[in-house]
């Protein structure tokens, strides 16, 4: 019997379909086909990351801010509720 996995299974029909059948063709994926991150990329993301809230709220008045707060509370209080 085969073992159980914890894992979920991708939401996306190509990617469910691809994982199904290296399951049964027990293929493991080529190195090459997993994209690589450029170190340099990675850096200037976390960068921005790291003061893009900071810098947007000091661009917000005060009055957008607590419209986007309000919306966002809504948004929490819905997903609580159902």
């Amino acid at each position: 019997m085969p073992k159980r996995t914890s894992k979920k299974q991708p939401s996306d029909v190509n990617l469910l379909a691809s994982s199904i059948v290296r399951a049964a063709t027990e293929q493991k994926p080529a190195a090459d086909a997993i994209p690589k991150k450029n170190p340099a990329a990675v850096i200037l993301g976390r960068l921005g990351g790291l003061k893009g809230g900071k810098a947007r709220a000091k661009s917000l008045t005060p009055r957008e801010r607590s419209k986007i707060a309000r919306r966002a509370a809504q948004i929490r209080w819905k997903k609580a509720g159902s």
